[in-house]
């Protein structure tokens, strides 16, 4: 590991470690009358084979669940559908490029997303910040083959009701919301492997 990449890890740290407490909430996107995330999906998302395993990614034609029922585009401007996740759990990190505590999650965020890519899905969902100020967060954190939504306007945070950030929004297999809000780095590690296993 280089000692830029130690230094950044360091002073992120230190900087999440102050600014912790507040959580990095002063600017919050205010929720709306948008549907809510928790709202269970119509069906079970199982492939049309039968139950899937746990970790297992889904093998044929799946119901997606109201809550994977948008789209949007990322950072780098490719489409996203993310009725494409359906029949997996998923992770959706909310976060701003200006929070130190979000900074503190992008090394776990960068370091285990890739070896959950087709289990349990990480999907960032980057607003309250400009674009440009949302890429430089990407490069500088190592985030690029994890998925990064713009959502600069807020609809996704509004959706599912995010007030602040660094939340991680989990939903099982079946797209129901089975956690919302804060998690450190070990306890998002331990909750995408449980998922996965």
């Amino acid at each position: 590991m280089g000692t830029a990449r130690t230094t950044g890890r360091l002073t992120a740290t230190l900087l999440a470690v102050v600014l912790a407490g507040a959580g990095c909430g002063a600017e919050a996107v205010a929720p709306t009358g948008a549907p809510p995330a928790s709202t269970p999906a119509g069906g079970a998302a199982t492939p049309a084979g039968g139950a899937a395993s746990p970790g297992a990614a889904p093998t044929g034609p799946v119901s997606v669940p109201d809550t994977l029922r948008f789209t949007g585009r990322t950072l780098d401007g490719t489409a996203f559908d993310a009725a494409g996740l359906a029949g997996r759990p998923v992770v959706l990190w909310f976060w701003a490029p200006w929070c130190a505590a979000c900074a503190s999650q992008a090394w776990t965020v960068a370091e285990i997303a890739p070896g959950f890519r087709d289990t349990v899905p990480i999907i960032g969902v980057a607003g309250l910040g400009e674009h440009q100020a949302m890429a430089d967060f990407v490069t500088e954190f190592e985030l690029a083959p994890v998925p990064q939504l713009d959502d600069r306007d807020g609809v996704l945070w509004r959706r599912f009701k995010v007030a602040e950030q660094s939340t991680f929004v989990i939903l099982d297999r079946d797209g129901r919301v089975i956690h919302q809000g804060w998690l450190d780095g070990e306890d998002l590690t331990r909750r995408v492997t449980a998922l996965a296993a």
